[in-house]
């Protein structure tokens, strides 16, 4: 495991990724960058973690549109899809927040 460190909306983050997964996990922080600014510039959503729960929801329906609970796109079921959103939003609470709390199931990620 080693660690990339990135940044999303001004705010840098290091995260574990196995060598092989760099490249993906690089794109989806470009992903995640470019649907946040995207929220951020309509001016409707303030606040970096109101942003970062729209960015979620909108990237997980668009990988989930036309296709059906049996067959979805990312070969993930709703219920991991909502599980990753919700240690998402937990990680960036800890992260606005200043503590030291790893998030509960932050080993998703890892």
């Amino acid at each position: 495991m080693e660690a990339l460190d990135v940044k999303i909306m001004g705010r840098e983050f290091r995260i574990a990724c196995k060598p092989e997964e760099r490249a993906a996990l690089q794109q989806a922080v470009n992903i995640v960058e470019t649907k946040m600014s995207s929220i951020r510039n309509t001016g409707k959503v303030v606040g970096l973690d109101k942003i970062a729960v729209m960015a979620a929801l909108q990237i997980a329906h668009e990988s989930l549109v036309g296709s059906n609970p049996s067959n979805p796109v990312l070969g993930l079921d709703i219920e991991t899809i909502e599980r990753k959103i919700e240690v998402i939003e937990q990680m960036v609470d800890v992260s606005l927040n200043a503590t030291t709390t790893k998030p509960k199931n932050a080993d998703l990620f890892e």
